[in-house]
């Protein structure tokens, strides 16, 4: 249908608009990603598109996820173009974002440059915001990466989830909660880890998580 009528939420809802092949000696790893945030397993094509996706359920603001969620076609230049984003993100009050993952160095090739500069001209005139995303500081995707460890609320206990909800009304050091319950530091430092990547904590993730964190509330 029309780009102008179609409803983002029905694209979130959709399958992938193409499958994955895996083959032995291929240069890319594709795979699924379980997110917590849509509940489901989400496909992702490379490393780099799976630290995008990584950094997308760790977001409060994002409510909604789909890899590879439609292909646009349309008369441009008197060519028939083409394109397949890598993901659309549906924030709260229902703003759209379409996210192309490219490795930094292919943005200098013409060619994927004019295709992306393409792309933003159509979804940003849909009035959608789109993003090119090449990257991330090793340290705060290392951080992200850990955190995800933590992310499936049946994973942690969670009467110490309420308890750490109810206790830390400002800001704690992550060593400090852990010495607070001295029997039970791994299901403290668990809860603890689930709250910050459901976004009650807000940590720095510029710097390694250590038991000098500081998990500052978020109100």
């Amino acid at each position: 249908m029309d780009l102008e009528v179609v409803q983002a939420k029905a694209l979130a809802a959709g399958s992938p608009w193409r499958v994955f092949r895996w083959r032995q000696g291929q240069a890319h790893y594709s795979g699924w990603y379980w997110s917590a945030t849509t509940g489901a397993h989400v496909v992702y094509e490379s490393r780099l598109e799976l630290a995008r996706l990584l950094l997308a359920d760790f977001d409060p603001r994002v409510v909604a996820i789909a890899a590879q969620p439609f292909c646009v076609t349309a008369e441009s230049g008197g060519e028939r173009r083409r394109h397949v984003p890598d993901f659309l993100l549906l924030d709260p009050e229902g703003a759209v974002t379409v996210v192309n993952v490219k490795p930094a160095e292919q943005l200098a090739r013409p060619k994927v440059a004019g295709a992306l500069a393409w792309a933003g001209e159509v979804f940003t005139s849909r009035g959608w915001r789109h993003e090119v995303w090449t990257g991330v500081s090793p340290t705060a995707l290392a951080n992200v990466r850990f955190l995800a460890g933590y992310r499936h609320p049946d994973r942690v206990d969670a009467a110490m989830v309420a308890s750490l909800e109810r206790q830390v009304t400002t800001s704690a050091f992550l060593g400090e909660l852990e010495a607070g319950w001295p029997d039970r530091g791994a299901d403290v430092r668990a809860a603890a880890l689930h709250l910050v990547w459901r976004g009650w904590f807000r940590v720095e993730l510029e710097v390694p998580l250590s038991a000098a964190t500081v998990l500052e509330r978020v109100a």
